[in-house]
């Protein structure tokens, strides 16, 4: 008898039989008896009504029914004030962390860069990037044929179709291509300089394909950027659900970095390495990757700490893993000293920043990051006058603070625990981003809208993935519940795999396997296969079970993404393959683009699909359309490409193209007229 939480049967069921039989090469009889039926939905009913009939499977009272997030509580770890003195300093530290450009190697580059809009990014020159998670991996341009490329409205959808609603009719184009988000450019980090935003650095020839001519642009992420607004209820973030739920004060992995330790000083002359473990942190344990990414915020080589042979650089996605080097500890080093937003004007009216607004001269009145830690953290985590001394082979010594400059392998308590302040000052943060505020959660819809919520709930299935007040099967709530589901078929198989993660058919799995790839220690980022290997207690923190011989699903599979303010976070999918909401509506009703996903047809009229489409706009916040508290934000300033196409631009004279700069001006509490969306004027 096996029990599912936050699931609805119907496409799990579907999804399990498709992915089991495209195994054994029968998946294509099934799916054409299902998508040459204009009752596929049916037929889905039918075959899990079959299997219940037969008592496998028993379901609670099916997925969490959507509702509203006015006063659902916002995950956070339950050992949170064991670091945090003051929350409120701590959000105003995160704020200023996240916003701020110094951050970056190149002093231009901060979290918000690519968040920047709805939480995503709006960007639309030299924002492809080619199939580089593919294996093979391809680094060849298909959109634009060239990187530094002006995205257009008629190159949506990446797959073509004759017959938009007929998954198998002809194929007009289709690319591999992705639309992300651009951060730095290959370099080669050489070390930071005291007082200064600019960190040294080294061009290197670019071997993933962004040159123009002879000449490097700007790299560009092989997924795209998801919103920052409410993932805070993600259990794991990233699409691939990297992002640990613990957060082990360190790196995103939590308990599989087995290398992650942070200082503490019960008292200022007794300094010890600890490991540490904060659950619900899933947003600290991104917020530290991209800072040390080498396609998003870093040169090549730039750590927060010595992180050991197979974390050097926690963005897997750049293949520049440390391999065996020791590599210096420099990213404290350089923002400590610095003045928090240095570059950038705050608000004077800014919802968590207006007491520490220098308007109209940029940064904060604070002088420097240290003293906004101070505020925020406990000593215990700061105060020491002892170092930590790392030498050549990587070895840790505690030793006396000399009363001299540290030299640049030895490290005060706060330049080694930076990155624990980082990921929960940024959390923090982060968690106050919740759009609650809808048309939906304010029970307002419109008549078109009322129908489309149930077709959300009936006909289309949707609150399969996205359900409860989350609008998503990933959440804390739903998957702390149950993190592991299982379903045995009879004579077919048992099937095993992490909630809330889903291959739907938007890409062929060999082009990204999601879910179904591993970390940087080779172990499976998938928690099924994780617990199938016996390594669940030490590597997720807690005792997990699999049934004997279950068939695990997990590759191709993507976290289900929340669904509020999608309105405003277009280009769709990990792919950013789809422009409108209409062609993502479209997409699910012809059963996805490629087979083997959980989808089957939907066999939506017209009509239909105008009214789900438009059920989807009431879930903007208004707020965060408009920018206002607490989605204002510091002023910023954001690459757009290079000045330029695809066939020349401008060099540096240091092997780089010149950057093209937006403004993004400074918001205050009230809020502007927001920034447009995606490929609008």
């Amino acid at each position: 008898m096996i029990t599912l939480l936050g699931l609805i049967l119907v496409p799990t069921l579907i999804y399990l039989l498709l992915s089991f039989l495209g195994k054994k090469n029968n998946s294509l009889s099934l799916r054409r008896l299902v998508s040459r039926n204009s009752k596929g939905i049916a037929i889905a009913v039918a075959i899990s009504i079959a299997i219940l009939g037969g008592h496998t499977v028993s379901a609670q009272t099916g997925p969490p029914p959507l509702a509203s997030l006015k006063g659902v509580k916002v995950p956070e770890p339950d050992n949170l004030t064991d670091f945090i003195k003051d929350k409120t300093a701590a959000i105003k530290l995160g704020k200023a962390f996240f916003w701020d450009m110094q951050v970056g190697s190149d002093g231009l580059l901060s979290c918000a860069s690519c968040h920047f809009h709805a939480g995503a990014d709006n960007r639309s020159k030299n924002q492809i990037s080619p199939g580089l998670l593919a294996n093979p991996k391809d680094t060849t341009f298909q959109v634009g044929l060239a990187p530094n490329y002006q995205l257009s409205k008629e190159d949506y959808p990446f797959h073509k179709l004759s017959d938009p609603t007929k998954q198998d009719s002809q194929v007009l184009s289709d690319s591999n291509d992705v639309t992300s988000s651009q951060g730095i450019f290959n370099v080669q980090f050489k070390d930071v300089v005291p007082g200064q935003a600019e960190d040294k650095v080294e061009t290197k020839p670019d071997q993933d394909g962004f040159r123009v001519a002879d000449t490097n642009v700007r790299r560009v992420e092989p997924r795209n950027t998801p919103t920052v607004i409410n993932a805070v209820f993600n259990f794991r973030n990233f699409w691939d659900g990297r992002a640990q739920n613990i957060f082990n004060g360190q790196t995103p992995f939590g308990l599989r970095d087995p290398n992650a330790f942070v200082g503490k000083a019960d008292n200022p002359s007794k300094l010890e390495l600890v490991k540490v473990s904060l659950k619900n942190s899933s947003l600290a344990s991104q917020a530290v990757g991209p800072p040390l990414s080498s396609f998003e915020m870093s040169a090549d080589g730039r750590t927060f700490e010595e992180i050991g042979d197979k974390f050097g650089d926690v963005d897997k996605k750049s293949n520049s893993a440390a391999k065996g080097k020791k590599l210096p500890r420099k990213l404290g080093k350089k923002l400590l000293p610095l003045r928090p937003l240095g570059k950038q004007v705050v608000h004077p009216e800014d919802s968590v920043l207006a007491a520490e607004s220098r308007s109209p001269q940029p940064g904060l009145k604070t002088a420097t990051y240290e003293k906004l830690i101070e505020d925020a953290f406990k000593p215990e985590w700061w105060k020491s006058n002892r170092m930590i001394q790392i030498d050549d082979k990587g070895q840790r010594n505690i030793v006396k603070k000399p009363d001299k400059s540290l030299a640049t392998n030895e490290y005060t308590l706060m330049e080694y625990n930076f990155p624990l302040f980082f990921g929960l000052a940024v959390q923090t943060y982060e968690s106050t981003l919740i759009s609650d505020d809808t048309p939906f959660d304010r029970n307002v819809l419109t008549e078109q809208q009322q129908r489309g919520k149930d077709l959300f709930n009936g006909k289309a299935g949707c609150i399969g993935c996205h359900n409860g007040a989350e609008f998503t099967s990933a959440s804390v709530s739903n998957v702390s519940k149950q993190r592991i589901g299982s379903i045995t078929i009879p004579n077919v198989a048992t099937f095993a795999f992490d909630n809330g993660f889903f291959n739907v058919g938007v890409r062929p799995v060999s082009e990204d396997p999601g879910v179904g790839g591993n970390d940087p220690s080779g172990n499976p980022l998938s928690e099924t296969r994780v617990t199938q290997q016996g390594k669940s207690l030490a590597l997720l923190g807690e005792t997990l079970s699999v049934p004997t011989g279950s068939t695990v699903v997990a590759d191709g599979g993507f976290k289900a993404p929340g669904l509020r303010n999608v309105e405003l976070t277009a280009p769709y999918f990990h792919n950013g393959g789809q422009l409108t909401l209409k062609q993502v509506v479209e997409f699910y009703n012809r059963g996805g683009d490629f087979p083997g996903g959980a989808l089957v047809p939907l066999g939506l009229t017209d009509a239909q699909r105008d009214d789900l489409a438009a059920f989807l706009t009431a879930l903007t916040d208004e707020r965060v359309r408009l920018d206002k508290a607490p989605f204002d934000h510091p002023q910023l300033f954001v690459t757009n490409g290079h000045p330029g196409n695809t066939i020349s631009v401008t060099n540096d004279g240091k092997g780089q193209a010149t950057d093209e700069l937006l403004e993004i001006p400074a918001v205050g509490r009230n809020g502007d007229n927001g920034t447009p969306n995606f490929l609008q004027p």
